[in-house]
């Protein structure tokens, strides 16, 4: 495990609310350097602690309001791996996880609408080694937030 101390941790703080505050601003309120900032981030990146920063955007304003997880049944679970790049094919299928249970896979997907939805699912029912999926469609996503889990993390670090 990386060691980080607790400099490193109030960087990483801020940037989960923002990764794009400037190293500036950072800096002034940690009353620190921005070039400690800047070095201390480069380390976090060498070590593999931060993994390039991500792009949220709002899925409902582009009208993907559709979401649905999709369990996936294997005709055998030696077809795992050449059934996930398949997968990994389909944009609109956003996580896939290897299962333990009652699915081998399981799928969130987002679509534009039912319509939409039902041509992604024919797309994974059709891929070479699944022998059928069960589909379940979110009503609401009342919870999607990584910034807790992060802050939590780095607290108990």
């Amino acid at each position: 495990m990386t060691k980080i101390d607790e400099i490193d941790k109030q960087i990483l703080d801020v940037l989960i609310e923002n990764t794009r505050t400037p190293f500036t601003d950072i800096a002034k309120k940690l009353s620190i350097s921005a070039g400690t900032v800047h070095v201390r981030v480069k380390k976090m990146e060498e070590s593999g602690i931060i993994q390039g920063s991500s792009l949220t955007v709002d899925y409902d304003k582009l009208g993907y309001t559709f979401i649905a997880y999709i369990g996936v049944f294997l005709e055998k679970t030696s077809q795992t791996q050449f059934v996930l790049e398949r997968i990994n094919e389909i944009p609109y299928v956003t996580v896939a996880h290897i299962t333990t249970g009652k699915f081998n896979i399981f799928c969130k997907i987002r679509a534009r609408d039912t319509a939409h939805a039902k041509r992604v699912i024919f797309a994974l029912d059709d891929i070479e080694g699944v022998s059928r999926t069960e589909t379940m469609i979110s009503l609401e996503e009342s919870i999607n937030d990584k910034k807790r889990l992060l802050h939590k993390v780095f607290q108990d670090f």
